[in-house]
């Protein structure tokens, strides 16, 4: 059986991609590290890992048990972690809607015995991998980011690193 690499995120508009995906490139150049790719920068909502692909179908029934919701998530809140060194954007105030989704999205997933790392959620937009300690973060403006749909995510490794590839969207 083939495994797949799948996580459920939230995918930003271009806008909102492009504005992390500047603010990243400024903390590259003052920590070093690496950049996220703009086509691959998302927020996980529930990280899956691993999984057979004949479990596909039960990941998808989950998933439309789950109703999308529509708001919008301001990133606005810039972070770094140095136990593993990443660079990340998250939100100072967390939609109720985007709480809702993630219980509802984990619930199905629970009810359809479909394995998932359990980690409470932490609502982040990693950025910057491999980022030195020491440095002072640079300014954050606001970003909107509009939500619309939720998706499936497969990641494919390549000569270039890991590629995020949308493999379904509910919304």
């Amino acid at each position: 059986m083939k495994k797949l690499r799948l996580f459920f995120a939230l995918w930003p508009p271009l806008g909102a991609a492009e504005a992390l995906r500047a603010w990243a490139r400024r903390v590259r150049r003052k920590t070093g590290g690496s950049a996220v790719r703009a086509r691959n920068i998302h927020l996980t909502l529930a990280f899956l890992g691993g999984t057979d692909s004949t479990a596909l179908s039960a990941i998808a029934a989950a998933a439309a048990r789950v109703a999308p919701r529509d708001f919008t998530l301001t990133v606005d809140e810039p972070g770094y972690w140095r136990h593993n060194q990443i660079a990340w954007a998250g939100v100072r105030s967390v939609p109720a809607a985007l709480d809702d989704l993630v219980a509802e999205l984990r619930a199905a997933l629970v009810a359809a015995e479909i394995a998932f790392d359990a980690k409470p959620f932490v609502p982040h937009i990693t950025l910057v991998r491999k980022a030195r300690p020491g440095f002072n973060l640079p300014p954050l403006a606001p970003i909107d980011w509009p939500v619309r749909a939720f998706v499936l995510v497969r990641s494919v490794t390549g000569t270039e690193g890991s590629t995020y590839e949308v493999a379904r969207r509910w919304g």
